[in-house]
């Protein structure tokens, strides 16, 4: 420590989101180094980070390769060799393999040596999650081990080897402590413990994904992870798409006594930003003091091994913090910012020069394209705000090394790119609808028919067959009234992939385009769509949301996004058009699947979140639909539960989709279950079928 110091109890602590990419070192190193740098300049003397930060969270099976934790250990080798470390104790995350175990860790570091390796105790293995396929959980509180560092780290630091376990670190004028993401989450929280044994400050890098209402829960735990028993306690986080359908949305916050002093973004186009916090341990001390229960839980609570660490983190000659209301954000903003972020994030990391979307001027399409019109500009204000990357970045994508965006339109014009596929059977409305808000946006236009492919195609079945389907309107069958839809569906994917390679050079420019879809998580549980139709494409914002969250966006975005033909597309039929119009028919989505969206979303909750099978969701629904015949509940369940187990197999081949909703199908990692099905479920309907017996039964008796 400085012998120089002001000597006072006050202390100024920093911590982050930053931007990860699994696997990209360099690029993670960077926004660590960025974020060490801020945080010294601020006058911080402890800063955290987010979980596995060296490697970035999203590595998965990765993480069972050796190279990956080798280069691990050449980044943390690098910032070892410089002076980032300097009068800063640096909490950072990576794997580190321990007596031949791999384990998910905090690496405490200071003065260009390691002071210890805290391994996470509680793995994530839910929703989500499969930490325990790649780590092993540490489960010693008592003891610390000696952990031999690499001959690589070794010559740097010139130390053989470190603590390794859970610990206390006893600086000379204060006691720091870590605990990692879902540790935080557990009913007996490691905080716990290590609070009662004195911990003034304990930091939490996670890697926590963004979810639809879920950071009031998040911000709830980690408030009363002092409330109860005092303490500052440092929250960091990823922010960003780090490689997969997870947006990890920050919000790093600082708490202290139960009460927020810093708060983080949720969501952001930037790489790396540090919040930093001033807090006097004398109100931690005087808080605990004044709670005689947590007085005679600490003085029986078990001992904590520590480690000694001749450092002071006090003498700050700045005012403690003030308490802050949390900012949380309302559904549909939070719809308009985390997949706008996560597009950027996926567009300028995968070397594409844009994106190609199939507009029908629905409200699936039209959320996707609103979504790409909120990216613009959310990367337009950041140009304008000066950030150097961001602008790099737009360069990258656009082809143009000296281009400065002059609005989000500007932007939209260069990297979006739109077309109306109409046939006979489109409607007006939606031709027109499509074009006005790809004006509005600014994207680069195309209003085109497909009738002529159609007919082509269908000239050639009836050449191989002799045979020519018919419409169900005109007299065809149920199959070939599918078929021609489907005709039409799966022609618009094709169309769109020849449109996204070339277009760019329709335009005398370089590059490809991503192709986006706009198939919503109701459509995609009811299997609601077309196989390798539109709802086939390079990656779907709004795969994980629900109908409803999506009208409510497309009200709102009206209004704060500047695109006002949205609010005539909210009170507009949703359908298809891909039957013929008449006189007395008009095809709709709702009548289509035989159930409408709200039911839809009723039914994707009981199934996924509440682990209800057919009989059990029967049995729930016949109290929460008091209002309905007992058989016409029963009929409603069981022709969900066919219509999705005919139709799972689609989840095998679903496009990477934005995880926002906790009743999301998405076949890859969230929802696990086959995709063959006995879709008639004899066991299961015919249980229910013998208790709409009973009550039946029980209710003519009671009418009696």
């Amino acid at each position: 420590g400085d012998s120089k110091a002001v000597v006072n109890d006050t202390v100024k602590v920093a911590t982050c989101n930053l931007n990860q990419w699994a696997l990209a070192f360099e690029v993670n190193l960077a926004n660590i180094v960025e974020s060490i740098k801020v945080a010294k300049k601020a006058g911080c003397r402890f800063r955290t980070g987010p979980e596995l930060e060296i490697t970035g969270y999203g590595c998965q099976d990765h993480f069972l390769e050796e190279d990956t934790i080798l280069h691990a250990w050449e980044s943390l080798g690098q910032i070892l060799q410089s002076d980032l470390t300097d009068d800063i104790l640096c909490d950072l995350g990576m794997p580190v393999i321990h007596r031949s175990v791999r384990y998910n860790c905090r690496v405490f570091v200071l003065n260009r040596k390691i002071i210890a390796i805290r391994p996470k105790i509680f793995m994530a293995d839910d929703g989500n999650y499969r930490e325990s396929r790649w780590f092993t959980p540490y489960n010693d509180y008592d003891t610390l081990q000696d952990h031999v560092l690499p001959l690589s780290i070794a010559k740097i630091t010139g130390q053989r080897s470190v603590p390794f376990g859970v610990m206390l670190l006893a600086c000379d004028d204060a006691t720091l402590t870590s605990e990692t993401c879902e540790e935080l989450f557990t009913p007996n929280s490691p905080h716990i413990l290590l609070g009662l044994n004195g911990a003034d400050i304990i930091a939490n890098g996670s890697g926590s994904h963004h979810q639809l209402r879920k950071l009031d829960q998040r911000l709830g735990l980690i408030k009363s992870a002092t409330a109860k028993g005092g303490g500052c306690y440092l929250y960091a986080n990823q922010q960003g798409c780090d490689g997969d359908r997870l947006y990890y949305d920050g919000c790093a916050l600082i708490s202290v006594n139960g009460q927020t002093v810093a708060q983080a973004t949720q969501f952001s186009v930037y790489d790396t930003e540090v919040v930093t916090a001033v807090v006097d341990l004398r109100d931690i001390r005087s808080y605990r003091a004044s709670i005689a229960s947590r007085g005679r839980q600490a003085a029986k609570a078990n001992t904590v091994p520590s480690v000694n660490v001749k450092f002071r983190l006090t003498g700050v000659m700045e005012p403690p913090s003030s308490p802050l209301k949390e900012i949380i954000l309302k559904p549909e903003e939070e719809i308009a910012y985390g997949p706008a972020c996560w597009m950027w994030d996926y567009l300028r990391r995968s070397g594409g020069g844009g994106f190609f979307l199939p507009l029908s001027g629905g409200a699936d399409s039209s959320s996707t394209a609103a979504l790409v019109g909120c990216m613009c500009q959310l990367v337009v204000k950041a140009v304008k705000a000066g950030d150097k990357k961001v602008l790099e970045d737009v360069r990258k994508v656009v082809r143009e090394a000296k281009y400065v965006p002059k609005d989000s339109k500007d932007l939209a014009n260069r990297i979006f790119h739109t077309t109306y596929m109409g046939t006979k059977n489109s409607s007006k409305e939606t031709r027109d609808r499509a074009k006005q808000l790809a004006n509005e946006i600014g994207a680069y236009h195309l209003d085109i028919s497909i009738d002529s492919v159609v007919e082509a195609l269908v000239a050639l079945f009836t050449t191989i067959t002799g045979k020519t389907p018919k419409f169900k309107v005109h007299g065809g069958t149920n199959n070939e009234n599918l078929a021609l839809q489907n005709i039409q569906a799966r022609l618009r994917m094709v169309l769109s992939y020849l449109l996204a390679q070339l277009l760019p050079w329709v335009r005398g420019r370089e590059g490809f385009l991503l192709v986006l879809g706009s198939a919503n998580v109701d459509e995609a549980l009811r299997g609601y769509m077309t196989k390798y139709d539109c709802s086939s494409a390079d990656l779907n914002p709004i795969g994980g949301i629900c109908k409803n969250d999506l009208k409510s966006f497309l009200m709102w975005a009206s209004k704060n996004l500047g695109y006002p033909s949205l609010a005539s597309v909210v009170t507009a039929t949703p359908t298809a058009e891909l039957e013929p119009l008449t006189e007395d028919y008009v095809q709709s989505d709702e009548v289509d699947m035989g159930m409408s969206y709200e039911e839809l979303g009723v039914y994707g909750r009981l199934r996924k979140v509440l682990r209800c099978g057919p009989l059990t969701m029967f049995e729930k629904l016949r109290y929460a639909w008091k209002h309905l015949p007992v058989q016409t509940v029963a009929d409603k369940v069981k022709k969900f539960f066919f219509y999705y187990s005919i139709n799972r197999h689609k989840m095998t081949v679903i496009t990477p989709s934005y995880h926002a909703e906790n009743y999301s199908p998405d076949d890859n990692r969230y929802d696990l279950r086959q995709f063959l099905y006995n879709a008639r479920w004899t066991r299961q309907f015919g249980a229910i079928a013998k208790r709409v017996k009973e009550y039946e039964g029980q209710e003519k008796k009671s009418n009696l």
